[in-house]
């Protein structure tokens, strides 16, 4: 089914709309990924270059045709194999990769070389301005992003209140969302995206911008998703949040996979690694 959002996966969103018993079983499979970014004209920027380097652990190189142009390898030969039950947390240091490797899942970036499958439909909770327009209001907003996640208008009107009541925004719902703060636009996002039972949820846990008291009612609606969704793949840095919903860990480092294995035995290790 390729590596597409769920609004163009047609299939297990109709069946579910419908009340059909599904019969495809999620999976992911990620053979030789590599992602890279170029940067032109950085000929003048090599101190900078260098200081980006050792900031986010992205690897830089200079193309070799032109010199003008930087290389930043994102990713590099990404191996993985997900199947229904897993649930996944990926660690590492800021600019590992885990971000990149998420947007590839949720299939906004395209791998440069390597073999991408996902199976089922997904939810990605990132980039929150995805389906949404900032001139609209946020019940407008609501309805958008509920297209965007493959409901029906009718579908949406049904869960409205909800939604609304969720977000805790009260008479902002009635204004464009550019007037919001970023963590009033991650409130709505949040809570039209998990109105959806997807076969697999994208989360990136920098999506909890925001006060306390909203962060811990999303970790709770989060928590109801577990036992529905069949694939959870989890951006974190925080350990207490990997290791309660995930029974497998990924530690990245400059776009690569160090370990792959238990969560408590990679958490260990990034903590080895980090010196602690």
């Amino acid at each position: 089914m390729g590596n597409y959002p769920v609004f163009l996966l047609g299939l297990p969103v109709a069946h579910r709309l419908l009340g059909l018993k599904e019969t495809l079983v999620a999976s992911i499979l990620l053979e030789n990924v590599s992602v890279s970014f170029p940067v032109y004209n950085s000929s003048t920027r090599s101190i900078k270059n260098r200081l980006i380097q050792s900031a986010t652990g992205g690897q830089i190189r200079a193309d070799g045709a032109t010199q003008r142009i930087s290389i930043v390898q994102a990713l590099q030969n990404i191996n993985l194999s997900l199947k229904s039950g897993d649930r996944i947390g990926l660690v590492g240091h800021n600019g590992a990769g885990k971000t990149t490797l998420l947007r590839v899942l949720g299939g906004i970036y395209e791998p440069n070389c390597g073999r991408v499958s996902v199976d089922g439909s997904t939810v990605p909770l990132f980039d929150i301005s995805l389906g949404m327009n900032q001139e609209s209001t946020g019940y407008e907003n609501i309805i958008l992003r509920g297209l965007f996640l493959g409901l029906t208008r009718q579908q949406i009107k049904s869960r409205l209140d909800e939604i609304a009541e969720f977000t805790e925004l009260g008479d902002f719902l009635d204004l464009p969302i550019r007037t919001y703060s970023a963590g009033m636009q991650m409130r709505l996002a949040f809570a039209v995206s998990t109105s959806v039972v997807p076969d697999i949820l994208l989360l990136d846990e920098g999506i909890g911008a925001g006060d306390a008291s909203f962060l811990q009612k999303a970790r709770e609606r989060l928590k109801h998703f577990t036992d529905q969704v069949s694939i959870i793949v989890l951006s974190s840095h925080s350990e207490e949040l990997i290791s309660g919903m995930c029974s497998q860990a990924l530690l990245m480092e400059h776009g690569q996979i160090v370990k792959h294995g238990p969560t408590e035995e990679v958490l260990a290790l990034y903590r080895a690694m980090r010196g602690q």
